[in-house]
Parts: C-alpha cells; sequence; structure tokens
C-alpha cells in the first residue's frame, strides 16, 4: 500500500516507518525536517506543517491510507479537515493512554498519579478522540498505547483491548516497537473502524 505519515521521525513516528518498510509498503514520510528521515527504498521525505492545512491536504492526496504520529496540542480540526481534503478516506491516529479507563466511568487521566506535566497533551488527546467520534467521512481508527510507552524490543507479543487500560503484574506498557507491529496489523487487515483500541503486555 501506499502509506502517508505525518510525524516519521517521532518516537512513535519512526518505528511505524521501520514496520511498514519492513511489510513492503510504500512511505510517504512527512516532516518538518525531511534531512533526519532516514534514505531507503521505498521512502519519500517531504517537509509539511500540520498546521499547513491546503499544504498538508495536497502531500496526502493519492495514498491509500494517512497515519497521524504527532503532538495533540495543534488544532485537531485542521489535522482532520487536512485528511478530509485529501481525499484519502483511512485514517489512523497514535493516540495516548490518557483517555483510557481504570474503572468504569474513571479515566486514566483523572488517577491521582497521573504526572500533571502531561495532563495538557492528555487532554487534548482526549479531545481529538472525541471530534473523531463524530466523524462522518474518514474511516479513521484511533490506537491509544499502555501507559508506559517506550522504546524497548520488537517482540510481536501483546495483547489488544478496547477502551480500557491493559495492565499484568508488571504494571501497564508497551515498547513503540510493538505498538508499530499492533498499528500495522490494523492497517492490513482492519479489524476497528471508527473506533479506539489498545495495546499493551
Amino acid at each position: 500500500m501506499k502509506i502517508a505519515l505525518i510525524g516519521a521521525t517521532g518516537n512513535a513516528g519512526t518505528p511505524i516507518l521501520h514496520e511498514l518498510v519492513r511489510r513492503g509498503h510504500a512511505v510517504t514520510a512527512i516532516v518538518r525536517n525531511p534531512e533526519k528521515v532516514v534514505a531507503q527504498p521505498k521512502v519519500t521525505a517531504k517537509k509539511g506543517d500540520v498546521a499547513d492545512q491546503q499544504g498538508l491536504a495536497a502531500l496526502l492526496k493519492g495514498h491509500d491510507a494517512v497515519i497521524s504520529s504527532v503532538h495533540f496540542t495543534g488544532d485537531p480540526n485542521k489535522l482532520i479537515e487536512a485528511v478530509r481534503a485529501s481525499g484519502v478516506k483511512r485514517y489512523l491516529v497514535v493516540g495516548g493512554a490518557g483517555s483510557l479507563e481504570v474503572a468504569p466511568g474513571k479515566k486514566v487521566i483523572d488517577t491521582p498519579e497521573f504526572p500533571p506535566e502531561y495532563k495538557t497533551e492528555a487532554a487534548a488527546g482526549g479531545a481529538f478522540l472525541d471530534l473523531l467520534k463524530q466523524e462522518k467521512e474518514l474511516d479513521w481508527t484511533f490506537l491509544s498505547p499502555s501507559a508506559l510507552f517506550f522504546a524497548g524490543p520488537r517482540t510481536g507479543k501483546f495483547r489488544l483491548g478496547t477502551d480500557q487500560l491493559l495492565t499484568n503484574d508488571k504494571g501497564s506498557s508497551i515498547s513503540f516497537e510493538d505498538y508499530a507491529i499492533a498499528l500495522v496489523d490494523e492497517i492490513e487487515k482492519p479489524a476497528h473502524s471508527r473506533k479506539r483500541f489498545t495495546v499493551g503486555y
């Protein structure tokens, strides 16, 4: 497939790029600094800005799917509008864990131990998900990681969930590399159309 990846040099974006390439997809890596994208076959680096709705829409045109792996502190409407204007229907979002539930009606972001420095970003991620839930045109999927999202091994062994935080006896975690597997699996075999799901050990 031909995939546009916005934020291809970030912590989550880089392993997603590697996973797409590993599986033979052609990727347009849309970043602020194209020179930071490691040159490799089937990867085209393009300069793009999520605040430039028109320019971004032009870069996205003609792809089979769009993945956005960017911070939520920008204007979510501009990003969603750019995808809509591009004509690409399939849209996958690297989400956050803050909006997952730890108990019925209680979200991770509302727990006393949630780090205050991440609250603004986490709240914006929850608002982004709420916007997507009202979206009528795009075939969207929002993938939330576990609470600890870290650079680690690519094991291929993880669990999937829906709106509840996944935990085990070691807490709640997923590596960027295994997260990338779950996201690319969803592109190749869609199972969560217009839904949020989560991945964890």
